[in-house]
């Protein structure tokens, strides 16, 4: 970005910080996550139910992985998983939440 040799032992915050740029990694996976999620619960099959987490069988005793659903719930902004669910069948509100939410940069 600013052609800094790694020599000047400048750290990512600092160099960001200089080229007056942020860390948007988490906020593009978040948003490309979201508009999945929109499409596969429109739907409305397989996918629907690998992403809310509601299927059969014993579930794994090592530590449980986070679910998209709970990573979105809090990228949204407060609120119950439900209503996330709820506002994706109405396309517009959805894509409303996921601009704000990048907008916010939470």
């Amino acid at each position: 970005m600013l052609r800094i040799p790694w020599t000047a032992k400048k750290t990512n915050e600092r160099v960001l910080n200089e080229a007056n740029k942020r860390r948007s990694l988490v906020r593009t996976i978040r948003k490309r996550q979201a508009t999945f999620l929109g499409r596969v619960m429109r739907r409305g099959r397989l996918e629907h139910l690998v992403t809310t987490g509601k299927f059969e069988g014993k579930r794994s005793r090592a530590r449980q992985r986070e679910k998209i659903m709970d990573g979105l719930a809090t990228w949204l902004g407060p609120g119950k998983v439900s209503d996330i669910l709820a506002a994706v069948k109405d396309r517009d509100l959805w894509r409303d939440m996921i601009a704000n939410a990048y907008k916010q940069g939470t």
